[in-house]
């Protein structure tokens, strides 16, 4: 018989606090229990202050449920999105707030850099597995953080697939591929199964991904996020260091607004923005050669030069591009000598010229008006 959510609070009435005593589902601490056939998803919603003691708790309520019958996977976070005995409401007053104690760095890590849009469909991931790609061509050590918990694409750009390796405890092995390793939610879930997730669960799978991964010694991390401007871009901010993100459009004013979006949201929580990208700027016939501006042309250069942070340069819209992405083999890796590996190349010693100021701690305090 399949495990139902009251099976799952069942288990967890073993689980109590340390402060009180009072079982775990009487807090109103718990978020939404997801169940995915023989894999469960919740949160614990605590204040930042008590990080360090409902750890135990958090392990606690994840040996209970993995102890149910045809469990193979739980998946148990701590969130601080809402204030303690408010689980399963929405957090009141007009202002989203996210607050915590200065995020630590990620041991082994040197840099973080986010690769962002404002809107989907502009070739953000793609232009993340390139770079990331480009920058362990340069002789770095790179890996990729898949954050785009609802659409991931690293599995199918990288052509990638199967489960990650359990290395130690909770720890995950991430998958390698052309130099990059790679850590995804789409290694975790079935392709075709849906991510029907509230805020509190993707800001505690993405922690997870990020800090329960054995990364190893990196020079670069590229961080493929999500479109937008919401929880997934303020968790990385807010528990990651990051040294400076990467804003991909299209030139057409439409995709300008969204990115415009994208640079005053990292200005405002202290991430600096190593550039703008202009993405699909042109497309050549590969009949005749005629180039044509599909999106227009230079809406991202212009628009970098008014809000004053560097234009990175032109991506072209690419059917070889295209082709390759979608067979797992991305072009600077199987087509190196073509100009559109060019593009990535040097997209990416602008990107290794912009992090050799330093290293970068992530800023104490978040709060969005």
């Amino acid at each position: 018989m399949p495990i139902t959510p009251a099976d799952v609070l069942r288990a967890l009435e073993l689980v109590k606090l340390p402060a009180s005593g009072q079982a775990l589902p009487a807090s109103g601490r718990l978020t939404e229990i997801r169940i995915d056939g023989t894999k469960v998803m919740f949160a614990i919603a605590i204040d930042p202050t008590e990080a360090r003691a409902m750890e135990g708790v958090r392990a606690a309520a994840e040996s209970a449920v993995r102890g149910l019958p045809g469990i193979t996977s739980v998946l148990v976070g701590l969130t601080a999105d809402r204030p303690s005995g408010a689980a399963g409401r929405e957090a009141p007053g007009p202002r989203a707030q996210a607050a915590a104690q200065r995020a630590p760095g990620l041991p082994g890590v040197r840099h973080v850099i986010a690769v962002a849009s404002g809107k989907g469909g502009v070739g953000k991931s793609t232009t993340a597995c390139n770079l990331a790609i480009a920058l362990a061509q340069q002789g770095l050590r790179i890996g990729l953080l898949d954050a785009d918990i609802f659409g991931p694409s690293m599995p199918k750009l990288f052509g990638l697939s199967g489960k990650p390796e359990i290395v130690e405890g909770r720890i995950m092995k991430p998958l390698e591929a052309y130099g990059v390793k790679v850590m995804s939610i789409g290694f975790l879930v079935d392709e075709e199964t849906p991510m029907i997730w509230r805020g509190p669960m993707v800001m505690s799978a993405l922690t997870q991904l990020l800090r329960e991964v054995r990364w190893g010694e990196l020079d670069v991390m590229v961080v493929d996020m999500p479109p937008g401007t919401g929880d997934a871009q303020l968790t990385m901010a807010q528990h990651t260091p990051l040294a400076g993100a990467v804003i991909v459009s299209t030139p057409q004013d439409l995709a300008l607004i969204d990115a415009r979006r994208g640079v005053a949201m990292f200005q405002k929580v202290n991430v600096p923005v190593i550039g703008i990208v202009e993405n699909m700027s042109t497309f050549s016939c590969p009949n005749c050669g005629h180039v044509t501006h599909l999106f227009g042309h230079g809406g991202a250069r212009r628009e970098a030069e008014r809000l004053g942070v560097p234009f990175l340069g032109e991506l072209p819209l690419s059917l070889d591009v295209r082709e390759r992405s979608d067979a797992g083999t991305p072009v600077v890796a199987t087509a190196p000598a073509g100009s559109e590996a060019g593009f990535y190349r040097d997209l990416a010693a602008r990107v290794s010229a912009a992090l050799s100021g330093g290293d970068r701690r992530a800023p104490p305090r978040i709060v969005i008006d």
